[in-house]
């Protein structure tokens, strides 16, 4: 079969192409060595308000600068200094029970203010001026990963996260459609020509490969997920449709290390308190009914929670009462294993911004990343994010 026709011919299975080929370079490769701990991430896009949802509230200069869209009713108090926003009253809950830590003015050197490149920076876990094209999940995966479900996005499309330089991992939203698609007659049919063929580059081995990866994955995923249909009561949106997702992956013991999801819609420049608002309130009831879920089951012991922002919002509100784009912000880590539960450092400072009046950053992101590859997923951090970063005391 020619490139060109192969090319043209196969539209319909080219929702499976997640996975690079030559897997087979890590059969040798024992994955569960790193332990049976699931590392879930929930990455709320556009940039979230980390002032309005870890509130400074006893703060002049906070309300000084926000006249019209500061939180000071209903706050949830956590000390002295902050609060969280009324919405998070199921994070509240996880918080009084030392299932949380908060981590403060969390970001890097030279911060960049554009939604793609500070999203490529925190997910590949670059400096500001370094471009990578492996995710730092993607590069766990290359050196202790054996296939590519081992990482699932729960999503129709793979973030660069997800992408390692050898190995991807996997974008599925559906196991069942995904187990169909990779049943299709065509599909099917394409792959039984790959046996008569040598599988070099020259003649699409790479492509045979990476479809026979697919079919397999999909049909293992399908297969394991079946036995287990969660039970627990979710809300009705699409981060909870993830989660519940999530969920069932986990709790019907997929060999699945890492899960990625994500909310989106924090990029407030305009009319932010009830945007906020509302997608506090979407992502605080989707992670309790998630922890509920993992709970029932027993597997939240083995879960860790990470959710993070691509960056904070300036200070000053804006004259359309919402926020521009800032820079450093708060990160949110749940589990039942916390070392150093609540408030894990200094609350931001009010008094002392950069130039642009943004937060100043005090802890870099990749030390988080460093502390739960060490400490949780057990394996060297130093080959995943190509130097070394001190890791934190919450694990």
């Amino acid at each position: 079969m020619k490139r060109r026709n192969f090319i043209k011919n196969t539209a319909l299975a080219s929702s499976l192409f997640y996975v690079p080929s030559f897997v087979n370079a890590f059969n040798s490769l024992d994955f569960n060595l790193t332990g049976f701990k699931r590392l879930v991430i929930v990455q709320l896009s556009g940039g979230n308000d980390g002032l309005n949802t870890v509130i400074p509230y006893n703060n002049d200069i906070y309300y000084k600068n926000r006249p019209s869209i500061n939180i000071k009713n209903d706050i949830l108090k956590l000390n002295n200094e902050l609060a969280l926003h009324p919405n998070l009253a199921p994070i509240k809950n996880l918080y009084d029970q030392g299932y949380l830590t908060i981590v403060n003015n969390v970001g890097y050197p030279n911060p960049n203010r554009s939604h793609f490149r500070a999203t490529d920076i925190w997910q590949t876990a670059s400096g500001s001026n370094e471009y990578l094209s492996a995710g730092w999940l993607g590069r766990y995966l290359d050196i202790y990963g054996k296939n590519p479900y081992n990482a699932i996005e729960v999503d129709d499309s793979l973030s660069l996260v997800m992408k390692g330089n050898k190995l991807n991992g996997m974008a599925v939203q559906n196991a069942n459609q995904l187990y169909q698609n990779a049943q299709d007659p065509y599909f099917k049919k394409v792959l039984e020509n790959h046996t008569n063929q040598h599988l070099s580059e020259d003649n699409l081995g790479y492509l045979y490969k990476t479809m026979i990866a697919a079919e397999n994955s999909a049909k293992y995923i399908y297969n394991t997920t079946k036995t287990y249909n969660s039970t627990q009561t979710y809300p009705e949106n699409p981060l909870a449709k993830q989660l519940k997702t999530a969920a069932e992956f986990i709790n019907s013991g997929l060999d699945c290390k890492v899960l990625y999801t994500s909310l989106g819609g924090f990029d407030t420049h305009f009319n932010q308190k009830a945007r906020q608002e509302k997608l506090l309130s979407v992502y605080a009831e989707s992670i309790a009914a998630f922890v509920k879920d993992l709970q029932v089951n027993n597997t939240f012991k083995d879960t860790l929670i990470l959710t993070f922002s691509e960056f904070g919002r300036r200070v000053k509100q804006n004259a359309a009462n919402g926020t521009d784009h800032g820079t450093a912000n708060n990160v949110f880590i749940i589990g039942e294993n916390l070392k150093q539960k609540g408030i894990y450092n200094e609350a931001p400072n009010l008094n002392d911004l950069d130039e642009n009046g943004d937060l100043k950053y005090s802890v870099d992101f990749r030390s988080i990343y460093a502390t739960i590859l060490q400490n949780w997923m057990h394996v060297d951090d130093k080959s995943i994010l190509n130097e070394t970063f001190k890791p934190l005391s919450f694990l």
